[in-house]
């Protein structure tokens, strides 16, 4: 769903009231932003390790940690962690904890931001998890915060990252606090948060009926999984028909209600994005058999898409005891978070593993009505006490900021975290209680657990059991995981917390989660958790390969309920037919093949929108050049395409003049999967009342007369922004991704330190629901990318040195390294790099070895 954020990150604001500074730190130049670079070669003495430890680096700078203990390569990831990005872990844990005030000052984000989660309570509640963790995990947490710890001690703040240079001129910094194990579980709740589901779509529904006041037109901008043209993960050969969703006859949204939803909005919106955000977010993964690939063993190929920043989310990394047994078990390789120890995504000796997210409706708005003068809300007829504690935010030169967080059983109240919610919104009912319309949040993630321990019991799984073993631990965000392993074996696997609803048939919404919930109405009340053995699953299928690219996973009426707003799956379906093809060719699937498929650029929207756009007529010359484009187009979105860039701007066009007028501005098209197949449901009704434009005085648009606008209108745009020549216009030109730091990137900082902190933009091929998946947003008026495949990875279980990786950006996260964007451009191209994991192929790819020794 697009947002309105007043603020892309929690600094923005901050950034304005130190432009002297910034362009000071610029002109002490190459000191400052070299002086944090850190040591890559020789020997170091690090505090905590019982023996030498070895980091070899590669021409990239990706380190390959070797170990003699667990408790010393986990150690030494937190060092070389923090060598490489300790401003990102520190500015990430003090935006998990709610605490990103005390290290940027008085700023009204930051101080946004630390209220709302607070109120969620992300730090609360990884502290509540550390009990809960294996004795083995919590030793590799210490272990990793030692290693943070032992980097960090001594070393002065302009040291350990450029950023602190320059927040040192405004604020007063103190010394960096000791990291603390818990820092990493908050970093969890982080990506549970960005990767939360449907909870978007459930907003919206509610707030677009506020506006159509008609449940039958909400449901069709919210159409049905397309079973039959897009299979699930877990296919049959027979497609199972969709049964329907529960209508609801009418929806209790008064206008109180209304206000208190677009204040929820207003809330969660003012959480900074730390993984991503909107319809782009998502992955591709599949799996394939020996028997179809060219080294007879299984292939296994994921790429997360996620928001870009500089620097990207992930890094990589290997993690190999020297001798792999049961005091140190651990021989893997992979794509870590930078602030938590192991591997999120890789491979080991024996198993490969992807993750993608699932989708599954894990988050569910509850309608509360509460009395606010005696601190009760509304439960089955009785007026209950509701639960309330007060946090103070502390705000670095300024004063402290007391909040009272409330919380009904569903969850923190999140509709007045931002805005007070007074008397004066209070009604008096008939039994004289003077009650409030507030919405709290159900989510599975506010709810300790072991997703920790997943983390470590994925990195050592041998076999399929073992990866049921540590998805039953992955309790959030819900993913898929697709494996492979060495001997043969390929798998599916559905992981995550996911919560039991009751059916109710006689409530004023539906039960399924698709609505805000009454939570007054204990019947709509979450009833426990889908069983981990109940989850799906499938080992070795009989078509010898296994998609995930957060399409439906079971077929309808199967398996657990898990949710209706699922990707609508073009993306899968093309990687589908791809390897079927490839199969039926008799063409062996292997590496090359396989990153040739992550950058498939054929266009969804163009084979479905096209043939209607060319049977358009249009009133002249001018328009009809724009329209030849798309005659003879491969409808392909490359970079150098004339035809891609008039189609996009069709299509955005198409979704303002179609959709605006109806909807408040928060719910306008961001283009997705969603929006796609509710256009393509429209253009079978050429008079439906969607297609009119209520903006234009005693005229009703049909079909036809939107889609010739859309095309004279979208002629003009590009006339405007690329020239009148349209046979010179080129995607790449508009279609760019622009990596941005999150403190010093933006647009309000001087030119000289946005070229210091941001990459170079880079012109790419994609777009939305395209396999290359560079998703954009048509409701922003830019075609610039906002999520990403950040990483690549294609694992040969038959020959694992023939593996390749590229992360979006690169291994260090301060800009005055040669690592911070040295694989950037070589992404944008669609090239990867040798995935060297061997200790001959380490070696031989080494350019630079560090010995950490006991200190």
């Amino acid at each position: 769903m697009p947002r309105r954020r007043a603020v892309r990150t929690a600094l923005v604001a901050l950034v304005a009231i130190v432009v002297v500074a910034l362009v000071a730190v610029v002109a002490v130049g190459a000191t400052v932003v070299r002086r944090p670079l850190p040591q890559h070669s020789g020997t170091l003495d690090v505090a905590g390790l019982e023996s030498e430890v070895t980091v070899l680096r590669d021409a990239r700078g990706v380190p390959q940690i070797y170990a003699d203990s667990a408790h010393d390569l986990f150690l030494a990831q937190g060092f070389v962690h923090a060598q490489d990005r300790f401003f990102e872990m520190d500015y990430r844990r003090h935006v998990t904890a709610g605490r990103l005030s005390e290290l940027v000052g008085e700023d009204p984000s930051a101080l946004a931001a630390d209220k709302v989660i607070r109120t969620l309570g992300w730090r609360h509640v990884a502290e509540q998890e550390w009990e809960l963790l294996q004795p083995d995990t919590r030793a590799h947490l210490e272990a990793y915060a030692e290693g943070v710890n032992a980097y960090i001690a001594d070393r002065p703040l302009d040291s350990l990252g450029v950023e602190y240079a320059v927040l040192s001129t405004q604020v007063e910094l103190e010394e960096p606090k000791p990291w603390d194990p818990v820092d990493s579980l908050a970093w969890l709740k982080a990506m549970a948060w960005d990767l939360r589901s449907n909870y978007s779509s459930e907003l919206a529904r509610a707030l677009t009926y506020g506006t159509v006041r008609d449940v039958a037109r909400v449901d069709e901008l919210f159409p049905p999984y397309p079973y039959e043209s897009n299979l699930p993960v877990l296919a049959t050969d027979a497609p199972v028909e969709q049964t329907a969703a529960t209508d609801a006859d009418s929806v209790l949204l008064s206008p109180q209600l209304r206000r208190a939803l677009e204040r929820v909005e207003e809330a969660l919106a003012a959480v900074p994005v730390l993984v991503g955000e909107g319809d782009g977010i998502g992955s591709n993964s599949w799996v394939v058999s020996g028997e179809h690939t060219a080294s007879g063993a299984p292939l296994l190929a994921n790429d997360p898409h996620l928001s870009i920043s500089a620097p990207g989310v992930f890094t990589q990394v290997g993690l190999h005891c020297r001798q792999v047994g049961e005091g140190c078990p651990f021989e893997v390789a992979g794509f870590s978070f930078a602030g938590f120890p192991g591997v999120i995504i890789g491979h080991n000796a024996r198993l490969a593993w992807g993750i993608t997210n699932m989708g599954a409706d894990v988050t569910d708005f509850f309608l509360e009505r509460t009395d606010r003068q005696d601190g009760t809300w509304l439960r089955d007829g009785v007026q209950v006490p509701l639960d309330v504690r007060t946090e103070v935010i502390e705000v670095n030169g300024g004063d402290p900021v007391e909040i009272e967080i409330r919380s009904t059983a569903h969850g923190p109240i999140v509709s007045d975290v931002l805005t007070e919610v007074g008397r004066a919104s209070s009604s008096p009912t008939a039994d004289g209680v003077r009650r409030s319309t507030e919405v709290s949040l159900g989510w599975t993630a506010l709810q300790p657990g072991r997703t920790a321990d997943a983390v470590f019991a994925f990195a050592t799984a041998q076999d399929a059991a073992g990866i049921a073993a540590a998805a039953a631990l992955f309790e959030v965000p819900a993913q898929n995981i697709v494996f492979a392993t060495t001997d043969g074996r390929i798998g599916y696997q559905a992981p995550g917390r996911i919560p039991v609803r009751a059916r109710v048939t006689d409530g004023p919404v539906p039960s399924d989660g698709s609505w805000p919930r009454p939570g007054w109405d204990s019947r709509y009340d979450w009833q426990g958790w889908v069983a981990p053995e109940d989850m799906p699953a499938v080992v070795d299928p009989a078509q010898g390969f296994l998609v995930a690219a957060n399409q439906a996973v079971t077929p309808a009426g199967e398996g657990p309920f898990l949710t209706t707003d699922w990707d609508r799956g073009y993306r899968a379906q093309r990687i589908r037919e791809l390897l079927e093809k490839a199969i039926a060719d008799g063409t062996p699937v292997d590496v090359a093949l396989s990153t040739r498929i992550q950058l498939d650029t054929l266009n969804p929207y163009a084979q479905a929108l096209v043939p209607p756009l060319l049977g358009t007529p249009v009133a002249d010359d001018f328009t009809r050049d724009g329209v030849n484009l798309l005659r003879g187009w491969d409808r392909r979105n490359d970079p150098d395409s004339a035809a891609a860039a008039y189609f996009s701007a069709v299509w955005s066009t198409l979704l303002e003049l179609t959709f605006w007028d109806d909807l408040p501005e928060s719910q306008w098209p961001d283009g997705g999967s969603r929006w796609l197949a509710v256009v393509e449901d429209l253009l079978d009704d050429p008079s439906n009342a969607w297609w009119d434009d209520r903006r234009t005085v005693n005229v009703v648009e049909t079909r036809d007369e939107i889609l010739s606008r859309a095309l004279e209108s979208a002629r003009l745009r590009l006339t405007v922004d690329q020239g009148k020549n349209a046979d010179e216009w080129r995607w790449g030109s508009v279609h760019v991704a622009a990596p941005q730091h999150p403190v010093l990137g933006g647009r309000d900082v001087p030119e000289p330190v946005r070229r210091l902190m941001n990459p170079s933009p880079q012109s790419v091929s994609g777009g939305s629901s395209i396999v290359n998946a560079t998703a954009w947003d048509a409701s922003t008026g830019s075609f610039a990318v906002t999520a990403a495949p950040v990483i690549r990875m294609v694992v040969d279980l038959g020959d694992l040195d023939a593996s390749t990786w590229v992360t979006m950006t690169g291994t260090s996260g301060h800009p005055g390294s040669v690592h911070y964007a040295n694989q950037l451009g070589a992404w944008a191209d669609g090239e990867s790099f040798a995935w060297p994991f061997s200790p001959a192929a380490v070696e031989e790819a080494s350019g630079h070895e560090l010995t950490l020794r006991p200190g």
